[in-house]
């Protein structure tokens, strides 16, 4: 039978972006049918390898050679789509590999429920932004994207608690800071069907974005370490830059990230709580990572 981690290793060796979300979220069904049924599918152990397939496009950048569009035209608006669902691509593969990598480590099942919703969503989040991007008489692949967001993954692939504190508790939240104000770039351009895309992913991202926090407190109370401390030792060491307000501090509280866990590592800023049009208007990949 196969195991949840061969089901995640066979997700990341998926290079096509619509075949890869739509066996994510086939297996994913599968794992939640199989623990309502009182069966669940055996974790297992996997090797998964150090980058997912991907697919030939879109071209992959140095995030520095990324154009960058202004998002109140067309052209920009569609921009910055395809960064979006350059984003929700890789968060389906980075929620997959934490299943499958650390699937060795002795953790409660509901470890693995968590993100293997979470793949689930994002997979259903990749599909809402093509969806939008084709209407628009465009598609993923049709634009260059940012090489540099698996990274993390990278750089943390021996370090479970380092995961989860760059990932979901720094690249996801940052979703949370930037969403607001693309929802508002969409509603000015009188795109309801977007702003009605993006405003389901900002609500489940800050499930995303909870799940880290609860499980690396989680295991800072197995390994005996304060969170906060914890949380600015790993980020310093994994994370490539400072933390860049301003920060949607609401949602990051709801999503169990207190402020001072991430102000201590953010660049100075004049207003620490307007989530600022400019912010937005700048908006790229490079921004989650």
């Amino acid at each position: 039978m196969t195991t949840l981690a061969q089901m995640a290793t066979e997700v990341l060796t998926t290079a096509d972006g619509r075949a890869k979300t739509a066996l994510s979220r086939r297996y994913a069904a599968a794992w939640f049918a199989s623990r309502a049924a009182g069966t669940p599918i055996e974790i297992g152990v996997a090797n998964p390898p150090l980058q997912p397939a991907r697919p030939e496009r879109p071209e992959l950048l140095n995030p520095r050679d990324v154009p960058r569009r202004r998002p109140g035209s067309p052209a920009g608006r569609i921009a910055l789509l395809h960064a979006v669902a350059h984003i929700e691509l890789n968060a389906v593969d980075l929620h997959w590999d934490i299943v499958a990598r650390f699937s060795g480590t002795p953790l409660p099942i509901g470890f693995f429920d968590d993100w293997v919703k979470s793949a689930d969503e994002e997979s259903k989040h990749f599909n809402l932004v093509c969806d939008r991007l084709e209407a628009l008489g465009s598609h993923y692949g049709a634009l260059p994207a940012h090489a540099g967001i698996w990274r993390a993954a990278e750089d943390t692939r021996n370090d479970l608690m380092g995961r989860l504190a760059v990932v979901p508790m720094v690249l996801e939240a940052r979703g949370l800071d930037v969403t607001p104000g693309m929802i508002e770039i969409f509603q000015k351009a009188g795109d309801t069907e977007t702003v009605a895309a993006l405003n389901v992913i900002y609500a489940e991202e800050v499930h995303h974005v909870s799940y880290g926090s609860k499980w690396f407190h989680f295991l800072c109370g197995r390994h005996d370490r304060d969170p906060k401390d914890a949380f600015h030792d790993l980020v310093r060491h994994y994370f490539h830059g400072a933390l860049k307000p301003p920060f949607n501090e609401e949602k990051r509280a709801e999503a169990g990230i207190p402020p001072d866990f991430y102000w201590p590592l953010a660049e100075s800023a004049p207003d620490r709580t307007a989530l600022g049009q400019e912010s937005f208007a700048n908006f790229s990949a490079k921004d989650r990572s």
